[in-house]
């Protein structure tokens, strides 16, 4: 990892992420254990048993979506 933004998560955290960028629909079936582990990398947080991306995680999703779109091409 060169930067702080620049993670190696797994398929499932990355889908998480993306969920947690809309409003409250879908999340219904979110994996604890994901945000368990997205929150030790401050990506996330919950409050009030609410999970929410930080302003870090979706930095690392912009700059996650970008690597993921140079690696498809």
């Amino acid at each position: 990892m060169n930067d702080e933004s620049d993670f190696e998560l797994k398929p499932d955290q990355w889908e998480t992420l993306k969920v947690l960028r809309a409003p409250l629909a879908g999340r219904s079936a979110l994996s604890r254990f994901v945000l368990d582990d997205l929150v030790a990398l401050g990506l996330v947080t919950i409050s009030d048993h609410v999970p929410a991306i930080t302003p870090k995680g979706r930095k690392a999703l912009v700059r996650g979506s970008f690597r993921l779109l140079d690696a498809a091409a």
